[in-house]
């Protein structure tokens, strides 16, 4: 008999991990199985619950830290910021400049709340940054400090569901100066298991080690293209593709203006976008939001009977 030496059967496979991946920390074994809002093989993430879900926008202005000066602008970016994620069916709420024990407080809490009814959950950080690093008025804290919050071991009405954080702070103080470029056109049921952190969508304003660009006046760079975007487009294409065109518009659009600063002058920026999605997001309209729910309309009709 001829011997198999490729068979499967035969050898053991093992799985080993590279280490200094990308990592939000470590984790023990996920909890027991949890029921999934969504098809193994559906495309899109169910976004038709009773409630969009939350948004929470944590704006920071102002801060008791030496060396940190205020945001000028961040006022700006934060009402734009609202007005689109309540164009988008959120139920908004603001946090104006918490120190690191209540804004990690708030966070937890969130966490914590029962999202069941809820389509998705958006956490919006408008503050200053280092590479790792996010400040709060009085300090500063890892990016995992937040993220952690929401693992699907943790936050178990989350799972299956997008978890999306919009991150508006310097990544370090690594200036781009871009490159000149042109163009030339031509005329069943099924068990399975997930990773805790699937479904996490992060996009930062710019990418490790660099500089995020604000304007005192009209507000940073990112938000500006992510607000206008989302006014544009937001319920027509998936949340991807726009996150595709708020980084188009961000690095072609603008350039950073401080003549009387050389190194700083005429720099460029592209916002990173880091996704754990499994499915894609796309906010269509919530429907009882355009009319009356079935059951208002009824309660009417028997009202006038």
């Amino acid at each position: 008999m001829e011997e198999n030496t490729n068979s499967h059967n035969d050898s053991i496979q093992t799985d080993t991990a590279d280490a200094f991946g990308f990592s939000f920390g470590s984790s023990n074994k996920p909890k027991p199985i949890i029921k999934s809002v969504v098809g193994r093989n559906d495309y899109f993430y169910n976004m038709a619950h009773k409630k969009r879900g939350l948004a929470i926008i944590f704006n920071h202005q102002s801060f008791i830290v030496p060396y940190l000066k205020d945001r000028m602008g961040t006022n700006v970016d934060c009402e734009q910021l609202k007005m689109c994620l309540k164009k988008l069916d959120f139920e908004v709420h603001v946090y104006n400049d918490l120190g690191v024990k209540d804004l990690l407080d708030k966070v937890e809490k969130v966490s914590s709340e029962d999202h069941s009814d809820h389509d998705c959950v958006v956490l919006a950080i408008l503050t200053h940054g280092e590479e790792g690093l996010l400040f709060a008025k009085d300090g500063a804290y890892k990016h995992d400090q937040v993220f952690d919050n929401f693992r699907g071991d943790r936050c178990p009405t989350l799972v299956g569901k997008p978890k999306i954080f919009f991150i508006q702070a310097c990544q370090g103080s690594r200036l781009d100066a871009g490159i000149g470029v042109y163009t030339e056109m031509d005329s069943s049921v099924s068990c399975y298991k997930i990773p805790i952190y699937a479904d996490f969508l992060v996009v930062y304003s710019t990418i490790p080690g660099f500089y995020s660009w604000r304007n005192t006046t009209n507000g940073s760079w990112f938000i500006q293209a992510l607000t206008a975007e989302l006014k544009e487009s937001g319920t027509l294409y998936d949340l991807l593709t726009i996150l595709t065109f708020v980084c188009r518009r961000v690095a072609i659009d603008f350039e950073s203006r401080v003549p009387d600063n050389s190194t700083m002058d005429k720099q460029k920026q592209i916002p990173c976008v880091t996704s754990m999605l499994t499915r894609l997001i796309k906010f269509s309209p919530k429907s009882d939001n355009i009319n009356n729910s079935v059951e208002d309309i009824q309660q009417t009709v028997m009202k006038n009977e």
